[in-house]
């Protein structure tokens, strides 16, 4: 596992979690992170020996850590300019309700491994399309 290019890719998502708080809108965070998955993926697959997929994953989840703990740290700011976030705590079990930031801690790692996947597959699939730099 080449864990600094994991760790290296990971501080996308830092600075999406601290962008997500006031600046980028609902709206077009999708984009945002298309873009990423795709940089992400590329140079994964340019970098990394193998195991595409499961570096493609943990860079997910290492984004999870750092986009929880600043979401649960500006939860005000950023339920104020994401309120369809907002709203899905209203949906959930009564402790979880009450209480959003043990909500944003437990659905923070779900919705990481589900993004896992997906960066993941990018990953491997960038993995057959490009072609690794011989080494002279």
């Amino acid at each position: 596992m080449n864990w600094k290019i994991i760790f290296q890719l990971s501080i996308f998502g830092l600075i999406m979690a601290f962008a997500t708080v006031s600046l980028i809108p609902e709206k077009v965070e999708p984009a945002f992170w298309l873009l990423i998955f795709i940089f992400c993926a590329y140079v994964i697959a340019k970098v990394c020996p193998g195991k595409y997929f499961l570096h493609g994953f943990l860079v997910s989840m290492v984004n999870c850590i750092w986009i929880t703990a600043v979401h649960i740290a500006f939860r005000e700011t950023y339920e104020a300019n994401h309120p369809q976030m907002a709203s899905m705590g209203t949906s959930m079990p009564s402790v979880l309700s009450i209480h959003p930031r043990l909500a944003m801690a437990i659905m923070g790692p779900i919705f990481g491994a589900m993004f896992g996947i997906i960066l993941g597959l990018f990953s491997f699939v960038a993995s057959k399309i490009v072609k690794k730099e011989a080494l002279v």
